[in-house]
């Protein structure tokens, strides 16, 4: 599946409601931005069992910013899609939604917004709604996954 990671309160913390991974004095340097505790196992998990990784934000920041942020972390992202590309490709198709994820051939959204739970159900794409404080996500990430494709294969 072609799955998109939200990244404020799913991969990348506003405050301090999830434990994240290392930075070293290099990623400081560079100033990249700390990513959950388990992102880089998850993410490695979703590649190894064939799936694409995307990250679709409403954040402003650059595509080379989130690149560089992943890739410290040993972590290949297939597409980024900001706000900047979000809003022109929603504007051109009409639709009044922060995100719209088959616009962008995602198979599925992973966020930390019920918002964008209501506009999945509100305009029928697939989203998995993580809560930030949710100890347990890597295996809820998977366990929707693994729903999903059962679903599909029926």
């Amino acid at each position: 599946m072609n799955i998109s990671f939200d990244l404020d309160g799913t991969l990348i913390p506003l405050n301090k409601e999830f434990s994240t991974e290392k930075l070293n004095w290099f990623g400081h340097l560079l100033r990249v931005e700390k990513i959950r505790e388990g992102s880089i196992d998850l993410i490695t998990k979703l590649h190894n069992d064939g799936h694409t990784i995307n990250v679709y934000t409403t954040s402003f920041r650059t595509k080379f910013k989130i690149r560089k942020t992943f890739k410290y972390y040993g972590i290949a992202i297939n597409k980024i899609v900001n706000q900047a590309e979000n809003i022109k490709a929603l504007n051109s198709i009409n639709i009044n939604s922060s995100k719209y994820p088959p616009l962008f051939n995602f198979d599925v959204h992973i966020d930390d917004s019920r918002g964008v739970g209501v506009e999945g159900l509100k305009h029928n794409f697939k989203t998995i709604i993580i809560d930030s404080s949710d100890k347990d996500w890597f295996n809820s990430i998977e366990d929707a996954i693994n729903k999903i494709q059962n679903k599909n294969a029926q």
